[in-house]
């Protein structure tokens, strides 16, 4: 049983829900996203509430329930409020600047990291280290924060790189913090 899937999604004041026969669209006051689902689900509004069934009870449907509501539910957020990603440079020299819709990475390289922001992704570099990324689409935003943050992970010895705000990278003692090194018998 799905508790996920059979919770109902409150359509906020401001958003509209538009339901085909296999596409549900999502409109507010920050845009408009519009997403397929299978027919193996059953998506409708009743009462300000969008509930999604599911039609038969093979695994497949149940698995694509939940996925159906949390998707819907990820567009109805985005297009009211957004979604947002905030990442932070760790590392002596390591720095960020915007340059038009190009993302300049400064990361240790030989050669400077360009990455170019996909349609509907704005973000915002503060204090040379700290980038915010934010959109509509939960799945874009997540996306190129990770591929910000691929360009250099954080390492474990001294924690260098591009990591989440707030994310912990657990730590290594490195050759110092060996017991036994060194020590003649």
């Amino acid at each position: 049983m799905s508790r996920i899937g059979d919770a109902p999604i409150t359509i906020p004041n401001g958003v509209n829900i538009e339901i085909t026969p296999s596409k549900v669209t999502a409109t507010g006051p920050l845009g408009e996203l519009t997403m397929e689902y299978l027919p193996k689900v059953k998506v409708e509004v009743v009462d300000n509430q969008v509930i999604v069934k599911r039609k038969h009870e093979d695994k497949f449907s149940k698995s694509l329930h939940g996925l159906t509501r949390s998707l819907i539910n990820n567009m109805v957020i985005g297009v009211e409020k957004g979604w947002e990603k905030k990442l932070e440079l760790v590392g002596v020299g390591y720095r960020a600047n915007a340059a038009g819709e190009k993302l300049n990475l400064a990361v240790g390289y030989s050669h400077p990291v360009e990455i170019t922001m996909p349609e509907g992704i704005k973000f915002a570099v503060t204090d040379n280290t700290k980038i915010t990324l934010s959109g509509i689409d939960k799945i874009k935003v997540g996306q190129i924060a990770a591929k910000i943050r691929d360009v250099r992970p954080p390492e474990p010895y001294k924690g260098k790189g591009i990591r989440y705000t707030g994310e912990y990278i657990r730590r290594k003692a490195g050759k110092a913090g060996k017991v036994g090194a060194g020590a003649a018998k």
